[in-house]
């Protein structure tokens, strides 16, 4: 695609007013809003109305004006991006303390069944997290292996399957529906980490048949740095497992200060400590922007978008490790190159800020509610002149930070 061919792409562009929602710095090239999605307008605006407003003057009024029941409102603004219904979803805590939460839950389920599988290879946090479910039940284990074997894995032993739907390094995704199919094939359970699907890609848990899910909401989302997460459970399954962080919000009546712990019916159950209400109000607005965005254009502008790196790699004979289907990938790109931590500071450097993922992996999110086609292809153009010219090979460059 030429320069000339993205400007009209973006005078043809439905979602290109979406820039405007949010406060991106002038000049920059911003390709990491699948790591932290950038703060929109209106988020200022709603948090200083909860200090000043609903924090500094009605003080603890305000939990019967529309706190508490945040972490259900904020759910139900949520479903429709996961094909969920509104009772269905529940905003807390961490994508890690969720996962827990429901891997416990799932082990606990059925007795006979006690493994949980997992590909290798995963995002982190789900491998550790499940080590630390597998260890909390007695019997039950961990037992991760190669994509390709994953099939294989699952067996009568299997309670539950907990698969990132698209992957962190690569963007590949696994087709859901065939998926669930399998896993319930073998009388298992699965759960889904939608970090790096929702509002990147259409997902339909319910079309699915889907028992589990989680996801981040600080990514595409909006939700700022830390947000909240969220976490789905079938509505025939909400009332059969018991989350086994017993917290008092998670009480089928909290206020009544009982000793004893009964669970709350349906999605309340899976709440534990107090919703944390500035971070979740940051989170509404996030959110909110998704209420008039139609994913299916979303979908097709992140093809377009990928598809202009995709070529820039090419000519730059760089090695893109994303599928080349948009059916089968995410929404970021992914290129292998042995100094691409030194590549991505000097992107960065260049206004172009994408990030790095250990050990050779430069990855490029391409976010289509305010990213534009003249963005990206000039991103390509940049990369091409680091590459080119080398200042990647400048030491300072290679100095590694905390948060790569």
């Amino acid at each position: 695609m030429t320069l000339d061919e993205a400007r009209a792409r973006d005078a043809a562009d439905p979602l290109a007013p979406m820039r405007e929602r949010f406060a991106l710095p002038e000049g920059l090239i911003y390709l990491d809003g699948n790591s932290l999605g950038p703060l929109p307008r209106t988020t200022r605006a709603a948090i200083d109305h909860v200090v000043d407003r609903q924090w500094g003057e009605r003080l603890i009024r305000s939990w019967n004006e529309g706190w508490i029941d945040a972490p259900a409102r904020i759910g139900a603004k949520i479903a429709p991006l996961i094909g969920a219904a509104a009772d269905e979803i529940i905003v807390a805590d961490s994508t890690s303390a969720n996962l827990y939460k429901l891997l416990v839950a799932a082990l606990r389920h059925d007795p006979a069944r006690t493994t949980i599988v997992s590909e290798k290879g995963n995002f982190p946090t789900d491998l550790h997290i499940a080590e630390g479910a597998a260890a909390a039940v007695p019997g039950a284990r961990l037992h991760a292996v190669d994509r390709s074997y994953l099939a294989a894995a699952i067996d009568a032993q299997t309670a539950v399957v907990v698969l990132t739907h698209v992957h962190y390094k690569t963007a590949e995704r696994f087709e859901m529906a065939q998926w669930t199919r399998t896993i319930h094939d073998a009388g298992a359970l699965v759960l889904w980490d939608l970090s790096h699907s929702v509002g990147a890609v259409p997902v339909d848990l319910s079309g699915a048949g889907a028992d589990l899910a989680v996801g981040c909401t600080y990514k595409y989302l909006n939700g700022g740095p830390g947000a909240p997460a969220f976490l789905y459970v079938r509505r025939d399954l909400q009332d059969r497992l018991a989350n086994p962080l017993s917290g008092w919000m998670g009480h089928a009546a909290p206020f009544a200060f009982t000793d004893g712990y009964k669970a709350a019916s349906g999605m309340q159950r899976w709440l534990v400590g107090t919703p944390p209400i500035l971070a979740m109000r940051a989170l509404e607005a996030g959110v909110d922007l998704w209420a008039d965005v139609d994913q299916q254009m979303v979908a097709a502008k992140s093809a377009t978008l990928f598809d202009i790196l995709a070529q820039a790699g090419d000519v730059l004979g760089l090695e893109c490790v994303s599928p080349r289907d948009p059916t089968a990938r995410g929404s970021h790109i992914s290129f292998r190159h042995p100094n691409a931590y030194a590549i991505c500071q000097a992107l960065i450097a260049r206004g172009v800020i994408g990030d790095f993922r250990d050990p050779d992996i430069l990855r490029l999110g391409l976010t289509p509610l305010y990213l534009s086609h003249e963005d990206v292809w000039r991103a390509g153009e940049i990369l091409g002149q680091v590459l080119t010219d080398q200042s990647y090979t400048d030491p300072a460059f290679a100095e590694r930070l905390a948060v790569t």
